[in-house]
């Protein structure tokens, strides 16, 4: 095997947080084998030291350790700890904003390209404010281990090793003022913690369990508070959500209420339709979508975590429009045991699905009901140009795609696709 510390010229963006390089390619760039590199901008010229690699490995990875030639979109990372053989979760911090979008544009306009033969130039857009932060401050939830030596800290990429860390600067100004990395904790502990944009007061869990700062240990009580209160204001409304603080809940300060505009604003005019509601969580969609189709539509809003569901039925109670299931959206789809939860017809469907993506069973079903319109929230693009082609095959054609940069500092975008029956 060759040396762990490589000089390499750096190629074109890739899913997933790095670039593509060519180890011993021709003088055109072609052939060679192929290093996956994080830390780095294409064009580059940099040392890389392999971090996985092996003569029969279809490809390597390695890490960029130093900057030979650097991109004009390099600037100084605003996150060091999440640099080279750092921790994971900031793996664009040494690229200009501006450039982490465009960067993002590329990696979904490429999956669509590659996966779904659909050519669509992307533009990636800005959440508000994050521009006037720098990138930094959006996160309303992070989790937090402590080391061996009771620092609070995250994993290192690719790894279960544990870095301590005095500052988390993605995390928002509610949650650096808890003063979490000054103090001592259990080795091993897991501290998650909670802050809504809306103002609610800050849940710090660990172990699962609700931790009273103040006190500096695990609240014993059995209504100890363990839930947190959500503010999204959406097609000129106000909603309130109360969500479990371990639940699943967007974690960009702006991501609820832009993501809500951009489904409203995609779905269109549904008063009296019946909307499926997928993968629905704890109401995001449904509250906004069940008013959308007023007192002579429906709303089926199907979800398979019961913690979800407690969560969004609180905030349907009262709403006769909604049918709130739960159950697995595919074995629903699909016409499961449990009749009641069968969904037989839908004008409108709206999903949003977990990394993963919906897949070939999801997507077929969905296609069988013939809705007019479908709206996939999609938070991985490789997932979602996949499933574009899935829709595809059952003859929806995507009519619009929009990006937001809900992730800044990391690869990860979300996308708001529309397809339409052709």
């Amino acid at each position: 095997m060759t040396s762990d510390l490589l000089e390499l010229r750096i190629g074109p963006v890739a899913h997933g947080g790095h670039c593509v390089a060519r180890l011993d390619a021709d003088p055109d760039g072609r052939g060679g084998r192929v290093v996956f590199v994080r830390h780095t901008l294409p064009g580059e010229r940099v040392l890389a030291r392999l971090t996985d690699a092996g003569e029969s490995a279809t490809f390597w990875r390695a890490d960029a350790v130093e900057i030979l030639d650097a991109s004009p979109d390099r600037v100084p990372s605003a996150w060091p700890e999440a640099g080279p053989d750092g921790v994971g979760g900031g793996e664009l911090a040494h690229v200009a904003l501006p450039a982490q979008r465009a960067w993002k544009a590329t990696v979904l306009a490429e999956q669509l390209s590659r996966l779904a033969k659909v050519e669509r130039d992307v533009v990636v857009e800005a959440a508000p404010g994050d521009d006037e932060r720098g990138g930094l401050g959006w996160r309303t939830r992070i989790e937090l281990v402590a080391d061996a030596n009771g620092r609070a800290g995250m994993r290192a990429h690719r790894s279960h090793d544990v870095h301590p860390l005095d500052r988390m600067p993605l995390a928002s100004p509610a949650i650096e003022e808890l003063g979490l990395f000054a103090r001592r904790w259990r080795p091993g502990q897991v501290i998650d913690v909670v802050a809504p944009a809306g103002g609610d007061t800050p849940v710090v869990l660990v172990d699962g369990q609700p931790f009273d700062l103040r006190k500096g240990r695990v609240d014993p009580r059995p209504n100890a508070r363990s839930t947190v209160r959500e503010q999204v204001h959406a097609g000129g409304r106000d909603y309130t959500h109360r969500v479990a603080a371990e639940g699943f809940w967007q974690v960009h300060r702006e991501a609820p209420g832009l993501l809500t505009g951009a489904v409203l604003d995609a779905v269109g005019d549904v008063d009296g339709a019946t909307v499926l509601d997928l993968y629905s969580g704890a109401g995001l969609f449904t509250l906004p979508l069940a008013d959308a189709v007023g007192p002579t539509g429906e709303v089926v809003a199907v979800e398979g975590d019961a913690r979800a569901v407690r969560d969004a039925r609180r905030g349907v109670h009262d709403r006769t429009n909604v049918e709130l299931h739960h159950a697995d959206v595919a074995r629903a789809l699909a016409g499961s045991d449990d009749p009641d939860s069968d969904v037989v017809h839908a004008d409108v469907v709206v999903l949003d699905p977990p990394r993963a993506g919906a897949g070939r069973a999801v997507t077929a079903s969905i296609a069988a009901l013939r809705p007019e319109l479908v709206v996939y929230v999609a938070c991985d693009p490789a997932a979602l140009a996949r499933d574009v082609a899935y829709l595809a095959a059952g003859g929806y054609a995507l009519a619009d795609v929009r990006a937001f940069d809900l992730f800044p500092m990391t690869h990860h975008v979300e996308a708001v696709a529309v397809l339409t029956r052709s």
